[in-house]
C-alpha cells in the first residue's frame, strides 16, 4: 500500500476473510470472485491512506 498507513490484519480477521472467500467460492462464478479481490483491495488502498474513511464499527 503505497504512502499510507499500514494495514494490521488480526488472526481473526485473515481467518474470517479465508473463509468467507472459500464459501463464495463454492458459490459464485471466478469472474465475481476477481471482481470481489479488486475491490477489496481498492478499498484497503483507500482505508490505508485516510483511516477516518469509514465508520468505526461497535461490533466486538
Amino acid at each position: 500500500m503505497e504512502n499510507g498507513y499500514k494495514i494490521l490484519w488480526t488472526d481473526n480477521a485473515l481467518y474470517e476473510l479465508k473463509e468467507t472467500y472459500l464459501y463464495l467460492e463454492l458459490n459464485w462464478t471466478d469472474k465475481v470472485l476477481n471482481r470481489l479481490s479488486v475491490e477489496l483491495d481498492k478499498t484497503l488502498k483507500l482505508l490505508s491512506q485516510n483511516p477516518q474513511l469509514f465508520q468505526i464499527s461497535e461490533y466486538k
